[in-house]
């Protein structure tokens, strides 16, 4: 069998977490799939994976050869994409990463439109909150949002993601004449399960002072999709992105709480690996981002900032 392809579907399965993954990758039934894994055991003769029928675990042997695969993998994508670009078209699979709600929310149209205008480019889409290694999980092109860590990674700002709090109309009613976040001590909490701590909301007043919010969380959850719904119902107040809770400010299913207040933004930023050679749609795909999320972002409309605070 085809060497590359032996290796493509080793590193895929590796990446995936499962044959079944890496076969819908290449577009292969996981029997035929697994049969290329077997004929790249045999002729190194050693057990790259460790097989059972809960999980895959690499072998020793397997760590060492898979840095070598993704490196040669690489090389050979990276060639392809030098060769092709003698032509002028824009071809290639490109691997990308997302956090999960701003994935679902936003990416589709924006994946869409650029593989209408590049038709030779192939996109695997992985959907993830936790911060992927672009080099050992190969993958191309990131999008992060917070504060990035210092590392050897090219970064381009998209634009600022706004983080407010709200609660349903009728929330806001029982809780009339709000004035001070100390007001809203007790008030019920729907609380993203990486941020429980109340020391986590956290809102500064016009005259740069820090105000926690105080308060057990009613309900935790890792998913802020869900909060809201349950804010909208008026299970209680919730404290996200404007990404997620923008178009229900602007339906009126939710309003501010204390609109003379407000949270420091975070980046929404598009990460990719240094390297000596960038692949043309790398950076093609990077521009395309930078133009179809360019802000005044869609989510945002509406939104003023609290007084004494810029619109960054």
């Amino acid at each position: 069998m085809d060497r590359l392809t032996c290796m493509g579907v080793f590193e895929a399965t590796v990446r995936t977490g499962s044959i079944a993954g890496a076969a819908r990758l290449f577009g292969m039934p996981p029997s035929r799939a697994s049969k290329y894994l077997a004929a790249l055991e045999a002729e190194l003769g050693v057990l790259l994976l460790r097989r059972s029928t809960r999980q895959l675990a690499l072998t020793p042997e397997g760590e060492a050869y898979l840095v070598r695969c993704q490196r040669i993998l690489a090389e050979v994508r990276e060639a392809d994409d030098e060769a092709r670009s003698q032509t002028g078209d824009i071809a290639g699979t490109l691997r990308v990463t997302a956090p999960v709600t701003f994935g679902a929310l936003h990416l589709g149209p924006v994946v869409a439109g650029f593989l209408a205008r590049h038709p030779g480019v192939s996109l695997q889409l992985q959907v993830d909150d936790r911060y992927q290694d672009l080099r050992s999980d190969a993958v191309d092109v990131a999008i992060r949002i917070g504060k990035l860590a210092n590392s050897s990674l090219v970064a381009r700002r998209l634009g600022a993601c706004r983080m407010v709090l709200c609660g349903s109309p009728q929330f806001a009613a029982a809780h009339e004449g709000l004035t001070h976040p100390s007001d809203l001590a007790g008030a019920p909490m729907l609380a993203f399960s990486d941020a429980v701590s109340p020391a986590d909301w956290t809102l500064r007043g016009s005259d740069g002072a820090l105000h926690r919010l105080e308060g057990t969380p009613r309900v935790v959850a890792k998913n802020v999709q869900m909060l809201a719904a349950a804010a909208v119902a008026g299970a209680g107040m919730v404290f996200g992105p404007t990404f997620i809770l923008g178009p229900h400010l602007q339906r009126g299913e939710l309003v501010r709480l204390l609109p003379d207040y407000d949270a420091e933004p975070l980046d929404i930023s598009v990460v990719y690996a240094t390297r000596a050679y960038l692949p043309r749609v790398v950076r093609a795909f990077v521009d395309y981002l930078a133009e179809s999320l360019a802000e005044p972002f869609a989510w945002d409309a509406g939104y003023e900032p609290a007084r004494g605070f810029s619109a960054r």
